[in-house]
């Protein structure tokens, strides 16, 4: 068959990420103190974009403060952070934000980031940029986001990758991919989700991890026993041998998070207030205290772009006025994006706030996206690092996104999150002599309508830092000696 060059025309969609669609995203899912940082730099980079000193919203006639020029007064185009959701049902974060009142500058108590906050590049920093650099799929970096937003300081993985699966609606192999890429940064051993693997990692990037050495890893609780005789059984060492590898684990390093850095203590801040309105229901406020308020000042560009200037200089100007503009709209947006999604989480999760975590509802990302009729990704952005107050304490916003437990009948589905509460609690009543195997945690949990397996009430005990009914058993044993 004879091969010729020849033309076709092909139609398709392709998503362009421009530079201000990427900062959206970025601002989106920034924390309220890394917020306050962004606008703090872009108001010192941007002539055009000035502080919103005045008391009262919407109070046209005030004269204006002098910052650049005395004799300048403000543009109309201002960001007031929305703070209220509207009663009428259905519509989670649309309504009148004129009556939301906001502080004059950090002069007057504004929440001044930079003096709350240590500035330093953290472990999670860098991460990111590692990230970017290993790989340019959007739905990797999306996810991969996500993974680094959740480990911890000491460079952890805490929460299962099923639950993170069902939490972004993706695949659960899509996600360990994910997490063996991000197991390859430095620094070595990060992204872990246990000590052994977090070992294994860090010897595999030394190329000493061997199957003497991982055996040896995997029976780490009889040398944290001193139970040598014991390990030399297990692994099938003699002493000398022992000794080498007890050494060569103790050049590891066990949190290989602290070693890089950890970030600045802060205390949390929420973003979102919940209170008890007086008809019964729920006031769902922002945390406006620690929005920044910002405006484009349109009058400083008009008279600017009104002299003889040049091109270059005219091209300065223009894209000055719309960095500022747009900013102004994004954080306005992104605001009420915020307002929306934490609406609906109040919506759903009613009963938890009435009745406790018992009544906590199993909730995923693409239930929350359809009620406000954006895409999941967005949902995922909002939520990450986002804290709501509650009558019942503050939350994280993904700490009310669960899986799903079923009854024994089938027609309920409890929240994993009360699923493991429960479990707590039982062990917490249990008789210190004589406590509840995995087994018996099964029957009981069963009796109330739980229909959940043996190895998941093992999964979920040890996620709560819970040892065994056999340690337990050890431990109130030593403890009445």
């Amino acid at each position: 068959m004879k091969q010729s060059p020849k033309l076709e025309i092909r139609q398709g969609q392709q998503l362009i990420m421009t530079p201000q669609l990427q900062q959206a995203i970025k601002l989106l899912q920034l924390t309220n103190l890394e917020l306050a940082e962004f606008v703090e730099e872009q108001l010192e980079e941007n002539p055009f974009l000035e502080r919103d000193e005045r008391a009262d919203i919407g109070d046209a006639d005030r004269e204006p403060s002098a910052s650049r020029d005395e004799e300048m007064a403000r543009a109309t185009d201002h960001f007031e952070a929305p703070t209220q959701a509207d009663d009428t049902p259905g519509e989670a974060g649309a309504g009148d934000w004129s009556g939301v009142s906001g502080r004059s500058g950090i002069a007057d108590g504004e929440f001044d980031a930079v003096q709350n906050a240590e500035v330093q590049i953290g472990l999670h920093d860098h991460l990111t940029h590692q990230l970017h650099l290993s790989t340019t799929d959007e739905v990797t970096l999306l996810v991969g986001a996500h993974l680094i937003d959740l480990i911890d300081d000491g460079g952890y993985l805490r929460e299962e990758t099923e639950v993170i699966a069902l939490r972004l609606g993706i695949d659960r192999p899509f996600v360990e991919k994910t997490l063996s890429l991000i197991q390859t940064f430095d620094p070595s051993g990060v992204g872990a989700r246990s000590l052994q693997e977090c070992l294994r990692l860090q010897l595999r990037d030394l190329g000493e991890l061997d199957e003497r050495i991982s055996l040896f890893i995997d029976n780490l609780d009889l040398l944290a026993a001193h139970k040598l005789p014991a390990l030399r059984r297990a692994v099938r060492i003699n002493e000398e041998e022992l000794k080498a590898l007890i050494a060569t684990i103790r050049k590891l390093d066990p949190k290989p998070g602290l070693a890089f850095g950890g970030e600045a203590v802060q205390l949390v801040i929420p973003d979102v207030h919940v209170t008890e309105a007086s008809d019964g229901g729920w006031k769902v406020e922002l945390n406006a205290e620690t929005l920044p308020k910002v405006i484009a000042n349109e009058r400083y560009f008009s008279r600017l772009s009104s002299a003889d200037n040049g091109a270059e200089t005219r091209s300065f100007l223009n894209e000055h006025m719309a960095t500022a503009n747009w900013l102004v709209k994004s954080l306005d947006q992104r605001a009420r994006t915020i307002l929306r999604v934490a609406t609906e989480i109040v919506k759903y999760q009613d009963e938890f706030l009435v009745r406790g975590i018992r009544y906590l509802r199993p909730l995923n990302l693409k239930t929350i996206a359809e009620k406000i009729e954006m895409h999941e990704s967005t949902v995922s952005r909002v939520t990450s690092n986002k804290y709501i107050s509650t009558p019942r304490g503050t939350f994280e916003m993904k700490y009310f996104f669960t899986p799903s437990i079923s009854s024994k009948d089938g027609d309920v589905a409890y929240s994993a999150e009360s699923v493991r509460h429960r479990i707590r609690e039982l062990i917490e009543a249990e008789d210190p002599t004589n406590p509840l195997s995995d087994d018996r945690l099964v029957t009981l949990l069963a009796g109330e309508d739980f229909d959940i397996a043996r190895r998941t009430v093992a999964k979920y005990r040890e996620a709560l830092g819970l040892p065994s009914s056999v340690k337990r058993r050890r431990l109130a044993q030593s403890v009445l000696r």
